[in-house]
């Protein structure tokens, strides 16, 4: 898959009083993470949109931020795509797509129904735990779904099945809480963007409860967040500072920063360049740096050459596994 996103973004306004000669600038060792940045969904759902522009012509609407982050929402936006939070404000008979995160099945159901030509970008990954949910609700088993209350992902899971199937749970504290008939089937799946250590406890306290209870046949935190967790803890103990690029309603960059945080490094998020503060580096002298999966590379380069104003930048790349998942296009797009 390859989005056609600009190669560098705007340059970062650079106050003559904040820059200096590079001779002059202090050094700083910058550790990169990798992986970081877009995963295969992400990849799948921006090319979702582009293919539906050129095909469709704009405007082509999308149901919800395609992605949580500002700068691809701005990017598709320039392109013809037209956001809303609902179906009533899309047009009749106009093409919409389902944001990567998933929808309830009303929703598609709704679409078909007012003759929209709808295309769904709903991670795979996150389909297959819609699909679970399916299986499981009709094994006669009460899911425990651990996840985060509110976020996108969790009402589309939520919504693959009937009222009272499924039971949220976000800490141990409020495992220790339910109760369930000693006869009830129980199942539990997960959010795919959640701390892999966190939902580890959360699943070690279920299953301490819940003897019997029944888990997914493979784990359902998605390989781009285990993968960028595990890359920002190989370098953190190295760092003073790490900053993750990413967005506030962005799950799987807030756990970065929780990951970073977990192994002493002190760690903050940023969405754009614009938002680091040169004090910040006061007594910085290694600084990771890394990229939720909604965070388009140019976004870390736009970082790189901020710092750049202020220190003598020497880069470290970070490797601690390769990606190489593509997912396939909707057939109304294949080809």
């Amino acid at each position: 898959m390859n989005p056609s996103f600009p190669d560098s973004a705007p340059a970062p306004a650079a106050d003559s009083a904040e820059s200096a000669h590079p001779a002059a600038l202090p050094a700083l060792r910058l550790l990169i993470a990798a992986p970081r940045g877009f995963c295969a969904g992400v990849d799948r759902a921006i090319e979702i949109v582009e293919r539906s522009i050129d095909r469709f012509k704009a405007p082509v609407y999308v149901r919800h931020e395609i992605v949580h982050n500002r700068f691809v929402v701005d990017a598709l936006k320039a392109k013809g795509a037209v956001f809303v939070e609902e179906l009533d404000e899309v047009p009749d008979g106009a093409p919409v797509v389902f944001s990567a995160h998933g929808v309830p099945k009303a929703i598609p159901a709704e679409a078909t129904k007012r003759g929209l030509d709808w295309l769904d970008a709903t991670c795979p990954l996150v389909s297959k735990v819609h699909r679970q949910a399916e299986r499981q609700v009709e094994a006669g088993r009460h899911i425990i779904f651990i996840g985060h209350e509110g976020h996108p992902e969790v009402i589309g899971t939520f919504g693959q099945v009937p009222a009272g199937s499924m039971t949220l749970v976000e800490t141990i504290d409020q495992v220790e809480s339910i109760e369930f008939a000693d006869d009830l089937p129980l199942a539990f799946l997960t959010q795919t963007t959640l701390s892999v250590d966190d939902t580890a406890e959360i699943v070690k306290a279920l299953q301490a409860k819940f003897p019997r209870i029944v888990a997914p046949r493979a784990e359902d935190i998605c390989y781009a967040t285990s993968n960028r967790q595990a890359a920002v803890k190989a370098i953190a103990a190295d760092c003073d500072l790490l900053l993750v690029i990413g967005a506030p309603n962005s799950s799987n960059s807030l756990r970065l920063v929780e990951v970073s945080e977990r192994n002493g490094t002190p760690s903050r998020l940023i969405q754009r360049a614009s938002e680091i503060d040169p004090a910040w580096l006061d007594g910085i002298s290694t600084l990771g740096l890394t990229a939720g999966a909604s965070a388009p590379e140019v976004l870390v380069r736009e970082v790189i050459d901020r710092i750049a104003l202020w220190r003598s930048v020497t880069e470290e790349t970070v490797t601690t596994t390769e990606e190489h998942m593509t997912f396939k296009l909707p057939r109304q797009l294949a080809g």
